[in-house]
């Protein structure tokens, strides 16, 4: 098995390196990563200036892009082969419900889908990340159950949530569907030494809410989340909803 791995916190992340670790127990691993912090890029591409891709000391390549941009550049330039696989993280912090729209670590997972490569994307959603590296054999153990099933869903990535405990004391793995994200002063005000007003996204304190088998829930009890995630965004219930209204020009 060919296996892109590849992040959003850089490839010097801890989570990445105990990603790829874990998957060398299932096959080749080549890591494609960013050669910086792009959380929260989401599925963005690099349109506007060049890419440059280079090798790291281990062999890793690194891209000045975005997620989405170590994905395409790996598939069509970088690896000998197309892979196999893509698994995408792991991300320092949790990636639920609303987050998936957000995260860079989901949207990797997301272009390999778009490209017809099977994905996973996974995340820890404990405060510190230099924990995750007593997680290999877990994760290990999480991939090797998704991947060997017979029919891997089609258009469909995998996002998987480490729960914030130590390994030996995980209770088991739940499936979920995505919770939802309460955020309360998400926004910071203030002033810089030169008196200038600014603004910093992503302050205050956040609630999550969901019904028994959501994500955040499954964590929050100590289980390793996993939410099969679909392209298709329609909304089908609705359709023949809105198709009474009789829109036209």
């Amino acid at each position: 098995m060919t296996i892109l791995c590849t992040n959003d916190d850089g490839y010097l992340a801890t989570g990445i390196r105990v990603l790829a670790s874990a998957s060398r127990g299932l096959g080749a691993v080549t890591v494609v990563a960013p050669d910086r912090e792009q959380s929260a890029t989401s599925h963005s591409l690099t349109l506007h200036h060049p890419l440059r891709a280079r090798r790291a000391a281990d062999g890793s390549w690194v891209v000045d892009g975005t997620p989405t941009d170590c994905v395409i550049l790996a598939v069509n330039e970088l690896l000998p082969e197309r892979p196999q696989v893509c698994v995408s993280g792991i991300n320092h912090g949790p990636n639920m419900g609303e987050d998936v729209l957000y995260s860079g670590t989901v949207a990797a997972a997301m272009e390999a889908t778009v490209i017809g490569i099977r994905a996973v994307a996974l995340s820890y959603t404990g405060d510190h990340p230099e924990e995750l590296e007593g997680w290999e054999g877990v994760v290990r153990s999480i991939l090797e159950q998704i991947l060997r099933q017979p029919s891997f869903p089609e258009h469909t990535l995998f996002n998987v949530n480490l729960p914030g405990c130590a390994p030996g004391e995980v209770k088991g793995i739940r499936v979920t569907s995505l919770g939802k994200r309460l955020y309360s002063e998400a926004i910071t005000r203030a002033k810089d030494p030169s008196g200038r007003e600014y603004y910093w996204i992503g302050g205050g304190s956040v609630q999550w809410k969901g019904p028994e088998d959501s994500d955040f829930q499954a964590v929050r009890d100590g289980y390793v989340s996993v939410t099969p995630l679909h392209l298709d965004l329609t909304n089908y219930r609705l359709l023949e909803e809105i198709r009474g209204w009789n829109l036209g020009l």
